[in-house]
């Protein structure tokens, strides 16, 4: 009989018949045939055992995963072929690093990670085994280090940062590569207590008390917390960048004891001047506005150019500033005070007269001018050692 007619005859499909000649066997999920392969049709593994030749088993992941594209930075099967074919040929391992454009070290970990038992390199295998080792999560380093758990665990204790440790582990176990352990993967061990190996208690040594990671926003997801739209600093014209123009007034506010008082300050980009703003009740953004619209309305009007300012609280009213004294309001980006350099410099210089935890509300105008005409007569060494009032002098009578 046919192989179709016997099929028939025991009413199986002749697929299955095919199969039966040939040797493979059907499992719940899958086949196995006749060389060693196992297909798992659930999970889509093959597994290759003996009598394939090659040493096992060995779980070789899919085919789209051999496949999968990956970021460049990652050897690809075209490179590995590359490999393959230059060291069948002798040729050393700086110098196939050079063909492909990669670092020597590079090639040198392929070779020793993905090699075969015998020594030789085989492209495919290199591939299957890079694969194979790609999935995560995996388990950490310090849950299946014993010795390097113990080391991290001592220190946590005696309250050393995760990156001293890191740092420490280098200088003292130099030769051991087992003993390195990054201060991510300690960050990790103590917020994710079941992966990371290390127990609950040393989660107490971490300096800011807490069990888990805080969330960070992404400063470009930032909302803006004015009603008015901001105009940040990146929109702020050249003349004003390099201190060509002057006029151009970097502001802030020193607080005092429990933030309940605060003196404005004002410093000129190109002549480091400095004038003081009273702010005798509180610093909301009414009082913070209209004080330094009274202030502003002294200067002439060519001293008049723009103010750049954080993005604190105090500025809600920049609009109303700005209609009032035509001054543009340039707003820094957030957590970054050296974008205000002359300003953050001056105001360190203020707590040499107003100390940090003072009530600075005990302050009067005389006191603020007092300590500005000080500031205004020291002579700076970013201006040739002449003092901002001589620089403002010399600008006012010349305009």
């Amino acid at each position: 009989m046919s192989r179709r007619e016997a099929a028939h005859e025991l009413g199986i499909h002749e697929t299955t018949a095919k199969e039966w000649d040939s040797g493979v066997r059907r499992t719940k999920n899958g086949r196995i045939y006749p060389d060693g392969r196992r297909i798992d049709y659930t999970s889509g593994v093959i597994t290759l055992t003996p009598p394939t030749g090659i040493p096992g088993p060995v779980v070789i992941p899919r085919l789209a995963a051999l496949e999968k594209p990956l970021n460049p930075r990652f050897l690809s099967l075209q490179d590995r072929e590359r490999i393959a074919d230059l060291r069948s040929k002798g040729v050393p391992v700086r110098k196939i690093a050079r063909e492909l454009g990669r670092p020597a070290s590079t090639i040198s970990r392929e070779l020793a990670r993905n090699s075969h038992r015998d020594g030789k390199y085989y492209a495919y295998a290199a591939q299957r085994t890079a694969t194979a080792r790609r999935p995560r999560p995996k388990d950490s380093k310090l849950v299946t280090h014993k010795r390097l758990r113990k080391y991290v665990k001592k220190k946590l204790l005696r309250r050393w940062s995760p990156e001293q440790i890191s740092q420490k582990l280098i200088k003292k176990f130099p030769h051991d590569a087992e003993m390195r352990v990054s201060p991510e993967t300690i960050y990790q061990a103590l917020y994710f207590q079941a992966r990371g190996g290390l127990k609950r208690e040393v989660q107490a040594a971490l300096r800011t008390g807490r069990t888990r990671r805080k969330p960070h926003k992404d400063p470009q997801q930032r909302q803006s917390r004015f009603v008015d739209p901001m105009v940040m600093i990146s929109d702020r014209p050249p003349e004003v960048e390099d201190r060509a123009v002057p006029g151009h007034w970097e502001g802030d506010l020193i607080t005092g004891a429990h933030n309940q008082s605060a003196i404005g300050t004002l410093v000129e980009r190109t002549t480091r001047y400095v004038m003081l703003v009273h702010l005798p009740g509180d610093h909301t953004a009414e009082t913070v506005r209209d004080a330094l619209i009274t202030t502003m309305s002294t200067l002439p009007e060519h001293l008049r150019g723009s103010l750049t300012w954080d993005q604190g609280a105090e500025m809600a009213g920049h609009k109303t500033f700005t209609l009032a004294t035509d001054m543009q309001v340039y707003f820094c980006d957030p957590a970054s005070p050296w974008q205000r350099g002359s300003n953050e410099n001056t105001n360190g210089l203020l707590r040499q007269y107003f100390e940090k935890g003072t009530d600075l509300s005990v302050y009067g105008p005389e006191d603020l001018e007092h300590v500005a005409q000080e500031l205004n007569g020291r002579p700076r060494k970013t201006l040739d050692w002449d003092t901002p009032a001589e620089r403002l002098r010399d600008l006012l009578m010349t305009t």
